[in-house]
């Protein structure tokens, strides 16, 4: 079973505060709202969009996105 992009993104969390992928997952973590069982991009991306968190931005998705589907 493929794994979900939050379960993903929490293998960056509590990195050090300079990392920009530590500080995504640790807005993920604390957003109780973020889609956690997703696994497809479209519904991630609007979320991100809507949101808006300077500390999740768009840019840094892809890329995370990009290694995620890499990683399975």
């Amino acid at each position: 079973m493929r794994r979900t992009f939050y379960q993903y993104l929490m293998t960056h969390r509590g990195g050090p505060k300079d990392d920009p992928r530590s500080s995504f997952a640790d807005a993920a973590f604390l957003d109780h709202e973020f889609p956690k069982t997703e696994t497809a991009f479209d519904p991630l991306s609007r979320y991100l969009e809507e949101r808006a968190d300077p500390e999740m931005p768009s840019a840094l998705f892809d890329s995370l996105w990009e290694e995620y589907t890499e990683s399975d």
